[in-house]
């Protein structure tokens, strides 16, 4: 599995090895003691499945083994494998041609980006999801493809077990494939890991286990190990009757790496609808896209050296020049003497003969380091004219790291796309909204609405922080200058926590103790996950 940078022809290829003591897991599981099973993998590489199959003498009828790369095919032939055939093709377009259906499709799909497709897989691509009534979007990436044509491959009782990136449980772009996967199959396991399995890559991988039994039950359930060679003493018996119900509302998998207890909760106070979302009080926008953050943002020396402080307005780019949870002008003082990047340059709308002030040889010098060729510059009227310079009422960390953060934007400083924009509704109170984020229930549900990345990062795209609930209170504003105190102090958050969910949790929303305690245990769970794997 590979993220794809540049268009070399192996990571065109997508492909990433399968250590082989996941492979023979996954075999064991598909198996599971069948002699005669029709088995299709859809991208074998150089066939580590099939070396398990035949290493660990696993019985079945026939194998099936698709590969685009004619190396790779040759390499699996190698193998020697009986009631095995090779075929050398694109699964897109094995897909289209297959007549057949099997009982086991395994395997590691290619993490393969929608534009270093070629036209023609595209188009074989998209078939493929308009035949499982499937929208498909230029997000998508090559695995989706691959588990949805697995799966209309699959007899009426039949299995998928996949190596995928995590993204499958959280991404919006997969969204669809989560809602789909949940009506086809009765029985999902996800088995994820707390090291990385492809630790050069720095991806998350989870290994996915979906099976149909024709029943009208549909249940999941998550598993994670310390590492992969846990896989060697996990008893595949263990995961026949998962035991969660599958919420078909649920946008995101992350949810089932909880309790049952917990999940209830969640559910529970998302459907009483009486605590509202961060998006009913505001409107969340990605911050400013500069086309290029070390020309456009720039230290106080950079303004002076080119005299360019009439363009030069307050920004906050980073979220280590951001220590509280009110934003100041004085805070931004500090950035701007330490000779952070502190400035946003906000030439006018002329052209560059026209300018003063030495924005003209800055503008230049840009020229000469062919800033203006980037993309998003090119496509202006004048390359250094940053579109959409609003500035926003608070500020939401989009990557961020021990926990969460809402800033109050008091500085009035631009903030580039590292944060996103908060614009409060007129029938919001600022000090309010932004007090009334700091409790145990909202971060849970951050943690929950978010995506978590190799490093322990959890992201929020601005759609996934309006869904976030938000316990708010007019009352809730008396407590923001002692949140901001003791954040600017570096107090441990959840001695903040203790205070602010007897105010926002308990007195204002009658949440009881145990619902709380509940609320604080999902979001140190799903934290501490993520924080761990950062290590």
């Amino acid at each position: 599995m590979k993220l794809i940078t540049e268009a070399t022809a192996e990571k065109l290829r997508g492909g990433f090895y399968t250590p082989s003591i996941i492979a023979e897991f996954m075999l064991k599981w598909g198996v599971n003691g069948s002699s005669n099973h029709n088995i299709l993998e859809p991208s074998c590489g150089d066939g580590i499945f099939l070396s398990g199959l035949k290493s660990n003498d696993f019985k079945f009828d026939s194998i099936t083994a698709v590969e685009l790369s004619t190396i790779e095919a040759a390499k699996a032939a190698q193998v020697n494998l009986d009631d095995c055939t090779i075929i050398n093709d694109d699964f897109h377009n094995y897909w289209k041609n297959c007549n057949e259906k099997f009982d086991l499709v395994i395997g590691n799909p290619p993490y393969i980006r929608y534009q270093f497709f070629d036209k023609v897989q595209q188009v074989l691509a998209e078939d493929i999801f308009i035949s499982a009534g499937l929208k498909y979007s230029k997000l998508t990436n090559a695995w989706v493809s691959f588990v949805v044509g697995s799966t209309l491959l699959l007899k009426a009782k039949g299995k998928i077990a996949f190596v995928l990136p995590a993204e499958v449980l959280q991404v919006s772009y997969a969204k669809q494939l989560r809602q789909y996967l949940a009506k086809e199959f009765n029985k999902i396991n996800i088995i994820s890991f707390e090291k990385l399995v492809f630790p050069n890559i720095q991806q998350e991988v989870v290994i996915l286990l979906c099976e149909k039994d024709g029943s009208n039950s549909h249940k999941i359930d998550h598993l994670e190990l310390h590492n992969a060679e846990d896989l060697s003493n996990l008893d595949v018996d263990t995961l026949r009757s998962p035991k969660k119900q599958i919420d078909f509302n649920s946008n995101k998998w992350t949810y089932y790496f909880l309790a049952q207890n917990e999940i209830n909760l969640l559910e529970e106070i998302s459907n009483a609808k009486r605590i509202k979302k961060i998006g009913d009080f505001a409107k969340v926008e990605v911050g400013i896209t500069t086309g290029s953050n070390p020309f456009f943002t720039v230290p106080l020396k950079t303004v002076k050296e080119y005299n360019l402080s009439r363009y030069a307005k307050p920004m906050v780019g980073r979220s280590v020049q951001v220590n509280s949870v009110i934003f100041t002008n004085e805070d931004w003082q500090i950035n701007k003497k330490s000779e952070a990047r502190a400035h946003l340059l906000t030439f006018p709308n002329k052209p560059k003969e026209k300018q003063i002030n030495g924005a003209k040889d800055y503008i230049e010098y840009g020229e000469n380091q062919e800033i203006h060729k980037g993309y998003k510059n090119r496509i202006r009227e004048n390359w250094y004219v940053v579109p959409s310079l609003k500035i926003s009422d608070a500020l939401f960390i989009r990557r961020n790291n021990l926990y969460p953060r809402l800033i109050i934007n008091e500085a009035n400083a631009f903030t580039t796309d590292t944060m996103h924009r908060v614009f409060l509704f007129k029938t919001t109170n600022l000090n309010a909204f932004t007090a009334s984020y700091y409790n145990s229930l909202s971060l849970a549900f951050t943690e929950v609405c978010g995506r978590s990345h190799g490093g322990g990062v959890l992201e929020l795209m601005p759609n996934e922080a309006e869904r976030v609930l938000l316990p708010y209170h007019i009352e809730n504003q008396i407590l923001l200058k002692e949140i901001d105190s003791r954040i600017r102090e570096k107090q441990n958050i959840e001695e903040i926590l203790d205070e602010t969910d007897k105010i926002i949790l308990r007195k204002n929303y009658q949440l009881s103790s145990k619902e709380i305690n509940i609320a604080r245990e999902i979001w140190k769970k799903l934290s501490s996950r993520r924080l761990n794997r950062g290590k």
